[in-house]
Order: structure tokens, then sequence, then C-alpha cells
């Protein structure tokens, strides 16, 4: 199985709000995923990034690819 980490968005319309997902990288941006390791908002200003370095650093330890946006967010 290929995973990836990626956002899924979350919120209302005109508000996104994201997840950041492992998910295997079949699956479309919103379905199912493996495992939640943070999130991020960017309407507010600072934009909010909180997500678990330590699970990061294990998937991609076990080869989960990061998302071009998540790669960015993440550094």
């Amino acid at each position: 199985m290929a995973t990836v980490v990626r956002l899924t968005r979350m919120g209302r319309k005109k508000s996104p709000f994201y997840r950041i997902v492992v998910t295997d990288s079949r699956k479309r941006r919103d379905s199912g995923w493996i495992e939640s390791i943070g999130y991020y908002n960017p309407m507010v200003e600072p934009e909010i990034i909180k997500f678990d370095a330590d699970r990061l650093n294990y998937w991609k330890s076990v080869g989960a690819k990061l998302s071009d946006r998540v790669a960015r967010i993440t550094k």
C-alpha cells in the first residue's frame, strides 16, 4: 500500500480548515484516512499549524510520501 501524508478539507464553505492525515494514495482527498496527525488553519492571522512531529517522522521512516503542501507547512 502506498501511503501519503496530505491535507483533507474540513470546515464550512469559504472557510476552509484542514487536517493533516495519513492515507492510502489511491483514495480521494476527503475519503477515509489511516491516522490524523495534526491540523492547519489558513484563515486566521497568523496561520495555525499544529502536528505531531514524532508521528510525522515515523510515517516518513516507513515510506510515506509528503504532499507538496504538507512538506511546505511542516518545515
